[in-house]
C-alpha cells in the first residue's frame, strides 16, 4: 500500500474544503465569487487594454503595472473559477492532475508577483532618488530583462515547489482544508517525514528569498520617502506620493495577507480561520489592485476615462447604425 501510495498513482482527486454546506448559501457564495471575478477580470482588463493603447503610458512605470495586472488576472483565474464551479454542482472534487496544475500556476504567479512589486519599488526608487539616470537605468530593454526575471523566478520556484511537492507519498487521505490546492495543506497528507523536511526546508528557503524582496522593498522606500519629504512644493511631493502610495498600499496589502496565511501559529489554525485568511491573500489583492492604482494616478485615470468614453460611442455608433439600417429595411 505505501509502495502504491509513493507516486501519488492511488490518489485520482482530492476534496476541496467547501465554503457553505447547505443549497442556499452555496449559491450564494457562487454568486459573490462570480461578481469578484468579473470585477477583477473588469478592472484589471481595462488597465491591460489602457496602457496598450494609450502611447502616453508606453513608460517603465506602467510596462511593470501592465505586467501586474496580467499576473493578477492569472492567479485570481486560478483559484476562483473551479471553486465557482464546485458551489455550482455541489460537489468538492479536484482531479490530481486539475490540483498540481493549480498547485503550479498559484506557485508560479504569486512568486512572480512579488518579484514584480520588488522591480516596481526600484522603478519609484529610481524615478524619484536618481531621476537624472532614469532613461539610462530604465530604458526598454533594461525593463523587459527585469520582467523577464520576474516571470522566469516565478516559473523555476512554482516547478520546484510543485514536482517536489506531489512526489511526497500521501497516505493521510485526500482531504485539503482549503478551496483550492495549497501546498501545506498538501504536505499535511504526507507520511514520509524526509520528504516532508526536504519541501519545508525548500519553502523555508523560498521565505528567505522573499524577505530579501521584503528589505529590498522597504529600504527603497526609506529612501524614496527621505527624497519626497525634502521637495521644496507641496505640488511636487503630492506628485511623487501619488506614484508611491498605490504601489506601497499593494505591496502592504500583499505582504500582510500572504504573512497571516503562512505564518499564523498552528494553534490558532482552524478551517474557517484558513478559508478567511486564504480568500484575503488569494483573492483580495488581484480584485483591488486596479481600484487601488486608478485612484490616486491621473494619468491612468485619464486614459480609462478615454477609452470608456471612446467604447461607449462606437457602441451608440453601431446602435445608430444598426436602427437606421432596419428603418431602411422597413
Amino acid at each position: 500500500m505505501r509502495d502504491q501510495m509513493s507516486n501519488g498513482s492511488s490518489i485520482t482527486e482530492f476534496l476541496l474544503l467547501a465554503f457553505a454546506d447547505t443549497r442556499e448559501l452555496q449559491l450564494l457564495h457562487f454568486w459573490l465569487f462570480l461578481g469578484i471575478y468579473l470585477a477583477a477580470l473588469l478592472g484589471n482588463g481595462l488597465i491591460i487594454t489602457a496602457v496598450a493603447c494609450n502611447h502616453h503610458l508606453h513608460t517603465p512605470m506602467y510596462f511593470f503595472l501592465l505586467n501586474l495586472s496580467f499576473l493578477d488576472l492569472g492567479c485570481i483565474s486560478t483559484t476562483l473559477p473551479k471553486s465557482m464551479a464546485n458551489s455550482l454542482w455541489d460537489t468538492r472534487a479536484i482531479s490530481y492532475g486539475g490540483c498540481a496544475a493549480q498547485v503550479f500556476f498559484f506557485s508560479f504567479l504569486i512568486a512572480a508577483e512579488y518579484s514584480l512589486l520588488t522591480v516596481m519599488s526600484y522603478d519609484r526608487y529610481v524615478a524619484i532618488c536618481k531621476p537624472l539616470h532614469y532613461g539610462t537605468l530604465l530604458g526598454s530593454r533594461a525593463c523587459v530583462h527585469m520582467a523577464a526575471a520576474a516571470w522566469g523566478s516565478g516559473f523555476l520556484n512554482a516547478l520546484l515547489h510543485t514536482v517536489n511537492t506531489f512526489s511526497l507519498p500521501l497516505c493521510q487521505g485526500n482531504a485539503l482544508d482549503q478551496f483550492f490546492c495549497e501546498i501545506p495543506q498538501i504536505l499535511r497528507l504526507s507520511c514520509s517525514d524526509s520528504d516532508y523536511h526536504r519541501e519545508v526546508w525548500l519553502i523555508a528557503f523560498s521565505s528567505f528569498l522573499l524577505l530579501g524582496c521584503f528589505v529590498f522593498i522597504v529600504l527603497s522606500y526609506v529612501q524614496i520617502f527621505r527624497v519626497v519629504l525634502r521637495i521644496p512644493s507641496e505640488q511636487g511631493r503630492h506628485k511623487a506620493f501619488s506614484t508611491c502610495l498605490p504601489h506601497l498600499v499593494v505591496v502592504s496589502l500583499f505582504i500582510s495577507t500572504a504573512m497571516v496565511a503562512y505564518l499564523k501559529p498552528p494553534s490558532i489554525s482552524s478551517p474557517l480561520l484558513n478559508l478567511v485568511v486564504s480568500f484575503l491573500y488569494s483573492v483580495v489583492p488581484p480584485a483591488l489592485n486596479p481600484l487601488i492604482y486608478s485612484m490616486r494616478n491621473q494619468e491612468l485615470k485619464d486614459a480609462l476615462r478615454k477609452l470608456v468614453t471612446g467604447c461607449l460611442s462606437a457602441a451608440i455608433g453601431c446602435l445608430s447604425s444598426s436602427a437606421a439600417a432596419s428603418q431602411r429595411l422597413s
